[in-house]
C-alpha cells in the first residue's frame, strides 16, 4: 500500500510539474506576442486621428444599448456618461430589466422622459416591453428608456437589439463610465477592415476610487480597496497580455459583456443573445464566428487596446465569489455548447487554439489547482511530500505569477500610462507580490462553487451589490 501510495505521489508530482510548464510556457508566448502587437497598434495610432470620423459621411449610425437592473445608485450618472460620447449619429437605449428599486423613476425624473408609440420589432424574442420612453429634453432626443418584464441581461440586450435602429449595436453595462473618444475607436475597424468586421472590443478597466464629474473620470486613482486592486493587476494581464495576443492571432472568443460593438446583421442572424446562459457575452461571440465560418464568409473581430471603459470592480468578497462563479458557469456553458469546435481544423485558429486553451486553462485549471492542494493535504498527512521538491516547485510558480503581474504593470506604464502617481504603481507592485497567496486561492475556490453550481443546474447571476459611482 505504502510503495503504491509512493508512486501515486510521484505520478502527480510529474503531472504537476508539465501542467505547470505547459501553462507558464502559453502565458509566456501570449504575452511576447501581445507586446508586439500593442507596440504595432502604437505606432499606427500616432498618426491617427479618430475624431476625423467626427463630421464624417461615413461615420455609421450606432445604438448603445445598456441594460440596468437595480441600479438606481448609480443610473443618473452613467446615463449622463453615456450622453456625453463623442460621435455625430448615436442613439442611447436603457433597457430596464425589471428593476424591483428607483432605477426607473431616477431616470424618468432626471431626464424628463415621456411615453411614446414606438415600433419595435420582434426579430428577436424577449419579455414584454411596458414602455418605451423617450426624453423630452432637446438636448437629449437620442434617449431612449425601455421598461420591460424581468428577464436577465440577455434578454434585456435581445429587447434592445429589437428596438435598435441602428446597423451597428454597442452592448455596455450601465455601471461603466465610457471615454469620450471609445465610439469613434470601436467604430474603426468597421470602417477599414477589409473583411468584414462582426465584432470589436477594448480594454475594461477597474474604477474603484477614481474621481468622477459630471459623467466623466477627472483623476485615475488605484483603488484604495486591497480587492479591487489585485482586479487591476488581473484585468492588466487579461488584457494587454491575453486578450491582445489573441485579437492579433484572430483567435478572440470574447469581447467584453462591460463593453463591446457587434454587426446587428450578424447578432439577428445568429438569434441574439442566450438567455438560458450567464456567460451571454462569450457564448454571442463564438456562435457569430461559427455562423461566418459555416456560412463561408471571409470575416474577422478586432480587439482595441486603448483603456475605453471604466467599471466597478466588487470590493467584497461575498460579490466577487458570485461574479466568479458566474463567471465559470458562463465559461463551461459556451464550451459545452460548441464542443464541436474542440481540435476541429475546419474552425481554423479558434478550433485548434482558441477552444484548447479554454478547455485546459480556463475550464480545467481550478480544478486541477484544487485536486492539487486536496492531494498536498493527504500527502502531508501520510508523510508523502518531497518538501524540497514542493518548496522549489511554490518558488517556481509564485515567481512567475509575480513576473507575469509586473510585465503587466510595466506594459501598461510604457503604453497608456494611466497611473501619474508613482505611489499608485508601487501599490500595485504591493498587491502583485500579496495576489498569489492571497487573491488567487479564492478565485480557485470560487470557480469550484462555480463548477459545483453548474453541476447542480444554478442559473441565476446572483446580486451584485455596488457601492455606487461618487462624483465630485
Amino acid at each position: 500500500m505504502d510503495q503504491t501510495l509512493h508512486y501515486i505521489s510521484l505520478y502527480v508530482q510529474y503531472g504537476i510539474i508539465f501542467y505547470a510548464i505547459f501553462l507558464m510556457s502559453s502565458y509566456l508566448i501570449l504575452s511576447v506576442i501581445s507586446i508586439q502587437a500593442l507596440y504595432k497598434y502604437l505606432r499606427i495610432a500616432e498618426y491617427t486621428d479618430h475624431k476625423d470620423l467626427l463630421p464624417s459621411d461615413i461615420s455609421p449610425k450606432i445604438s448603445l444599448l445598456a441594460p440596468a437592473y437595480n441600479e438606481g445608485l448609480t443610473i443618473v450618472e452613467n446615463i449622463r456618461s453615456l450622453l456625453s460620447l463623442h460621435y455625430s449619429d448615436f442613439e442611447v437605449i436603457i433597457i430596464n430589466d425589471g428593476s424591483k428599486d428607483d432605477t426607473l423613476i431616477k431616470a424618468i425624473e432626471a431626464y424628463k422622459m415621456v411615453p411614446t408609440d414606438f415600433i419595435v420589432s420582434s426579430d428577436i424574442p424577449c419579455k414584454a416591453i411596458r414602455t418605451v420612453y423617450k426624453s423630452s429634453l432637446p438636448e437629449f432626443s437620442n434617449l431612449l428608456l425601455v421598461d420591460k418584464l424581468n428577464g436577465g441581461k440577455a434578454d434585456a440586450l435581445n429587447t434592445g437589439v429589437n428596438v435598435s435602429t441602428a446597423d451597428y449595436i454597442t452592448c455596455i453595462d450601465v455601471d461603466c463610465i465610457l471615454e469620450q473618444d471609445s465610439l469613434l475607436k470601436l467604430v474603426k475597424p468597421f470602417i477599414d477592415s477589409e473583411k468584414r468586421v462582426i465584432a470589436t472590443g477594448g480594454v475594461i478597466r477597474i474604477i474603484n476610487s477614481c474621481e468622477i464629474k459630471n459623467g466623466s473620470i477627472t483623476q485615475i486613482n488605484v483603488p484604495k480597496n486591497l480587492i479591487a486592486r489585485m482586479q487591476v493587476l488581473e484585468y492588466l494581464r487579461a488584457f494587454l497580455l491575453g486578450r491582445m495576443a489573441w485579437g492579433n492571432l484572430s483567435g478572440l472568443l470574447i469581447i467584453s459583456g462591460a463593453f463591446g460593438m457587434f454587426d446587428k446583421e450578424i447578432v439577428k442572424a445568429v438569434g441574439g443573445y442566450d438567455s438560458t446562459t450567464v456567460g451571454e457575452d462569450m457564448e454571442l461571440v463564438v456562435r457569430m464566428r461559427r455562423y461566418m465560418v459555416e456560412k463561408e464568409i471571409p470575416y474577422c473581430v478586432k480587439f482595441i487596446p486603448d483603456p475605453l471603459c471604466w467599471t466597478e470592480a466588487p470590493e467584497n468578497t461575498q460579490i466577487l465569489g458570485r461574479q466568479r462563479n458566474r463567471w465559470t458557469r458562463g465559461t463551461v456553458e459556451t464550451l459545452w455548447l460548441h464542443r464541436k469546435m474542440f481540435f476541429n481544423p475546419k474552425y481554423g485558429i479558434m478550433g485548434l487554439l482558441s477552444y484548447p486553451y479554454w478547455f485546459f486553462f480556463e475550464f480545467l485549471a481550478p480544478i486541477l489547482e484544487f485536486i492539487g492542494i486536496a492531494w498536498m493535504i493527504f500527502a502531508t498527512i501520510f508523510n508523502l511530500v518531497n518538501w524540497p521538491y514542493f518548496i522549489a516547485i511554490t518558488a517556481c510558480v509564485y515567481t512567475f505569477a509575480v513576473m507575469l503581474s509586473m510585465l503587466a504593470i510595466l506594459a501598461e506604464e510604457i503604453t497608456f500610462y494611466q497611473y501619474k502617481n508613482s505611489r499608485d504603481i508601487w501599490k500595485l507592485v504591493g498587491a502583485g507580490l500579496m495576489e498569489p497567496f492571497l487573491y488567487h486561492p479564492f478565485l480557485v475556490w470560487s470557480a469550484m462553487k462555480g463548477h459545483v453550481d453548474k453541476i447542480k443546474g444554478k442559473k441565476s447571476w446572483g446580486e451584485m451589490t455596488r457601492v455606487g459611482l461618487k462624483s465630485t
